[in-house]
């Protein structure tokens, strides 16, 4: 039996966020058969140990925020290190990250180049910072010899705007970056009454939930604008978990406490175990004003929630509206307050939305059919 071909690849990420959240999974499945080298900005040397991952890390000062002299040195290591290592394939994730490795990449001359689109920040960027960013996209999908795209919608955005080449990109499967672990995102009655107990909710009150990092662009404060509309009608709760990066929390607790809702308002900072608050609650809430896929609404609908959320390319790919949740208006208030009213109250329709995004998340985005097709896609770009 012929042996296989190792091969030498890295994988590029600006955060541990992102490569704990979304790339475990697949450096794990390369590691199987190649030499994997893992690049993050990061001050922690056991992060790969403490993960399990088997992979060499290097750790690069890779910014998030534009920083000429920050970016420049980035840029440098990472192009030594890319002639030291003699990769056959780079992959990177995130804009900042993508633009420094694939000019590294390019001028280094590595042979497979690839790119992960997760969605546009200048989307929501208005002048001349919309034009730049617009423009590192561009440089991307440039020097880049090929470019996964995490949805049907941002693809079709992508290819409009003139950002990608439709022969040069793909999306895999049904869309997502790493599909949905079903095992670890499952409905749990026990967690469920057990958070809601350390909560202080009772068990029969309705609870949305919004995940993920908060800023203006998550639309957050749109959200807690129309939970505040509807909080006489019903028993409601708005759990709030994630990164406070807008600082805005802060705003959102002093108007709670001035209102005298406070009880009714929970935050939590971090999590690394995000499928118990899922469980805790009754609906996902996402009224993002840009996305590329939106990985958290399949997760929470692998647990057994249907969502609420914005009708932008990326999420549209996400929700079935009318079948796995409601979509909204980007912006909307008023909507979001009717149907997040709609939802508390008719329980029926909410449980069929559940029920239907149950079914789905786990036919079309289990983790295992989406990993084998990026395997099946890493070995046609090596061959």
């Amino acid at each position: 039996m012929e042996k296989k071909s190792v091969k030498k690849i890295c994988i590029v990420t600006a955060s541990e966020l992102t490569l704990k959240f979304f790339l475990v999974s697949q450096i794990k499945q390369l590691q199987k058969d190649h030499e994997v080298a893992v690049v993050v900005n990061t001050s922690n040397n056991h992060l790969l140990q403490e993960l399990e991952i088997c992979a060499k890390l290097k750790s690069v000062p890779i910014q998030r925020q534009i920083s000429f002299i920050f970016d420049l040195k980035a840029l440098f290591i990472l192009i030594r290190f890319f002639q030291d290592q003699k990769f056959d394939l780079v992959h990177s994730m995130a804009p900042k990250a993508g633009l420094l490795t694939m000019l590294a990449s390019s001028l280094t001359r590595v042979p497979a180049r690839i790119h992960t689109f997760t969605g546009q920040i200048w989307v929501t960027k208005k002048g001349v910072n919309r034009w730049i960013l617009k423009f590192f996209d561009k440089v991307i999908a440039f020097c880049a010899t090929h470019l996964l795209i995490d949805s049907f919608s941002q693809r079709k955005f992508l290819i409009e705007k003139n950002i990608v080449n439709a022969n040069k990109s793909c999306v895999l499967e049904k869309g997502s970056v790493c599909g949905v672990d079903i095992k670890k995102f499952s409905p749990n009655p026990s967690i469920r009454s057990l958070l809601r107990k350390d909560l202080n909710i009772d068990k029969n009150a309705t609870v949305f939930l919004f995940i993920g990092r908060i800023n203006q662009d998550k639309g957050i404060l749109d959200l807690h604008k129309a939970f505040v509309k509807i909080l006489k009608e019903t028993n409601i709760h708005l759990l709030i978990v994630g990164p406070d990066e807008g600082n805005l929390i802060p705003q959102i607790i002093n108007e709670s406490i001035a209102l005298g809702y406070s009880r009714q308002l929970h935050y939590v900072n971090y999590t690394n175990m995000p499928e118990q608050y899922m469980a805790t609650a009754d609906i996902l809430c996402l009224p993002s004003y840009r996305e590329g896929f939106g990985n958290v609404i399949i997760e929470a609908a692998s647990v057994g929630l249907p969502a609420l959320a914005s009708r932008i390319y990326g999420i549209t790919d996400a929700v079935v509206d009318g079948e796995t949740g409601l979509l909204h208006e980007v912006g909307n208030i008023q909507e979001i307050a009717d149907k997040m009213s709609l939802l508390a109250k008719d329980v029926d329709l909410r449980e069929f939305f559940a029920k239907q995004a149950y079914l789905r998340a786990r036919q079309d985005f289990n983790q295992t059919k989406v990993m084998q097709a990026l395997m099946d896609f890493y070995a046609k770009v090596l061959a």
